[in-house]
């Protein structure tokens, strides 16, 4: 069955295989990957590995890795240090072998690897690097580059389609699977009104559920009530949320304080790449079971609290995250960020940069 699921996902990710076909022979190559090993990075990584580069796998994100594709893809060539639900500390050894493993080229979600790099002072033989998020993103902020670093989460085609679009509109079918619930009757809080916020609101609405947004930045206050919204205070409102979802990127957003006020039965998940948006610390000090899988029931004060995939990104722990066809074009503009890093982006100055329109425009 996992072969007919890659042949299948290969037949509806066609601008990603005209992409790495379009690559240039990548023998000279090494390329560590710090990303989401699901079973739609397949393509693109067989690609590459066809192409004769060197690919070293890490996560970045241990609840998302399937076993499974990692498995294929080191029996394909790859080298590998990632499996679901790894420690934390294997995990941050995985960043470790990564690096002794003297990559030529990062291509990463989250900066795990850049930053410890720069930690460090210390970059090997990396030349370029790919940032696919808005939290590695943030974190490049605080940086000298050591190399060119090319940001490629604010292109408008991952902004405008993964982030408004795809995020909001998996992660509630991925509720609806898991729960076997609608959003029908529910007050659903939606904390962050960043592009993924907005669209984990849009959707919410569009299933049936009473939206409520709270965002500290005034400027996003501002543009949920001009959107329609009922914008919030946290702490106003977290008794009366049936469902509350995160959306910001940032620590510890639903604190114990803003725990302590929830209803009895609400349901918490999480869409953020970051997984503490929601202070798991807290709940674990209360008796808990999982009572469906990705959902732990929490007794939380004579109250239960149900939090969903650990408070991980729900859309890729417990679903299948964006379409195939969605997804095509997200991986093919990597694809086309990959040409760029081992090409002509490598001899860039040491910066970070939005990935040149006339790059990620040949992946559309």
């Amino acid at each position: 069955m996992f072969k007919k699921e890659i042949a299948w996902s290969c037949r509806h990710m066609v601008r990603t295989l005209k992409q790495v076909q379009a690559l240039p022979d990548l023998s000279h190559v090494r390329l560590a990957c710090n990303m989401h090993l699901d079973l739609k990075m397949i393509p693109l990584v067989e690609g590459l590995l066809k192409k004769n580069a060197r690919v070293f796998l890490t996560t970045c994100n241990p609840t998302t890795v399937q076993d499974e594709v990692v498995a294929y893809l080191v029996e394909a060539g790859a080298e590998a240090c990632a499996w679901r639900n790894m420690s934390d500390a294997d995990w941050r050894d995985s960043w470790e072998k990564a690096i002794a493993w003297r990559p030529t080229h990062l291509c990463e979600m989250g900066a795990d690897i850049t930053t410890l790099l720069h930690q460090r002072g210390e970059f090997g033989d990396v030349v370029a690097c790919l940032e696919a998020t808005g939290s590695g993103v943030n974190r490049l902020a605080d940086l000298r580059p050591g190399y060119p670093i090319f940001n490629w989460d604010d292109l408008p085609v991952k902004e405008g389609l993964h982030n408004r679009h795809m995020v909001g509109l998996t992660a509630w079918q991925t509720f609806f699977q898991t729960t076997h619930l609608t959003l029908h009757e529910k007050k659903v809080l939606v904390i962050g009104y960043g592009l993924v916020g907005q669209g984990v609101a849009a959707a919410a609405k569009a299933y049936g559920g009473q939206v409520m947004v709270a965002e500290l930045d005034p400027a996003r206050r501002l543009q949920a009530a001009y959107d329609g919204w009922h914008v919030v205070d946290i702490h106003d409102v977290i008794a009366a949320a049936d469902v509350i979802a995160t959306a910001t990127g940032a620590k510890k957003v639903v604190s114990a304080a803003v725990l302590d006020k929830a209803k009895d039965g609400v349901f918490v998940l999480n869409v953020g790449h970051v997984a503490e948006e929601i202070d798991c610390e807290y709940l674990k000090q209360f008796p808990n079971e999982e009572v469906m899988p990705f959902i732990n029931a929490y007794q939380l004060n004579g109250k239960t609290l149900y939090l969903m995939a650990n408070g991980s990104m729900l859309n890729l722990t417990a679903g299948f995250g964006d379409s195939l066809n969605a997804f095509d074009v997200t991986l093919a503009v990597m694809a086309s960020g990959i040409k760029h890093i081992v090409t002509a982006g490598q001899q860039a100055e040491k910066a970070v940069y939005l990935l040149p329109q006339s790059v990620w425009e040949q992946a559309l």
